[in-house]
């Protein structure tokens, strides 16, 4: 009896220290493309290790890439892979240059991701999408995202910050900073935090995409909050 208690002792200490177990996530970066494919260019981050956790991480950045690549159609739904997106965004181009051949130069679309941090709580990752298809200019865009490195899920600024309104009012010293040079195309009284923020073992990047709270001519605005300021707010660490 008493060599029975000791194995059910020894059963229930090895499922507690395995639950306790950190779950383990790394990267490497692929290359995405399709048979017929000569205007998009992908390399992006792909997560590997714990199943459920990869799988949802992927999910997203994949949303990322599929939403910089599609072309509104008409009675056309979103394309459920990037393989398609890149197919469509293709046949779009060559359907267009028959019909106007003298009217557009290539098509172009190059997307690149970058984990920026990968820790046991956070996982921040970067993708850096341009896209041109004949217009006057291209168009960069820069999306964070940033994940529990444990469950996978996506995080809200809610999850990451546990003083939100603290975090804002010292990013605005910050913004107010980056944009100096030029204050006459912002109202100081209406300043909201951008839709993309990132981390570094450094710090917060706050980044405003072309468009986002200025025209197209101001260009991305960017600016990183160090760590130790910032360190107090944070309900997940961010460095560790």
């Amino acid at each position: 009896m008493q060599f029975k208690k000791h194995i059910l002792l020894l059963c229930s200490l090895l499922i507690l220290l395995s639950c306790k177990k950190d779950i383990e996530i790394s990267f490497t970066n692929i290359d995405v493309t399709t048979k017929n494919n000569t205007l998009v260019s992908i390399n992006i981050p792909f997560a590997q290790g714990d199943e459920n956790v990869s799988k949802k991480i992927n999910s997203e950045i994949d949303q990322v890439i599929i939403s910089a690549i599609e072309i509104e159609e008409p009675n056309h739904s979103k394309s459920e892979t990037i393989e398609e997106s890149i197919d469509r965004f293709n046949k779009a181009y060559n359907e267009f240059n028959t019909q106007f051949p003298d009217t557009t130069g290539p098509w172009e679309v190059q997307i690149d991701g970058e984990v920026l941090v990968s820790n046991p709580k956070l996982t921040s990752i970067s993708i850096t999408s341009y896209t041109n298809t004949g217009g006057a200019h291209g168009n960069t865009s820069i999306n964070f995202l940033n994940f529990n490195s444990v469950t996978g899920e996506k995080l809200s600024l809610e999850d990451i910050f546990n003083d939100l309104l603290a975090f804002k009012n010292i990013a605005k010293e910050y913004f107010d900073q980056a944009i100096k040079d030029k204050n006459g195309l912002f109202n100081p009284e209406t300043f909201e935090l951008p839709e993309n923020i990132g981390f570094t073992k450094e710090g917060v990047i706050l980044l405003y995409n072309s468009y986002e709270i200025a025209p197209y001519s101001t260009g991305i605005i960017e600016f990183t909050i160090p760590i130790e300021k910032i360190s107090k707010l944070l309900a997940i660490n961010s460095t560790n």
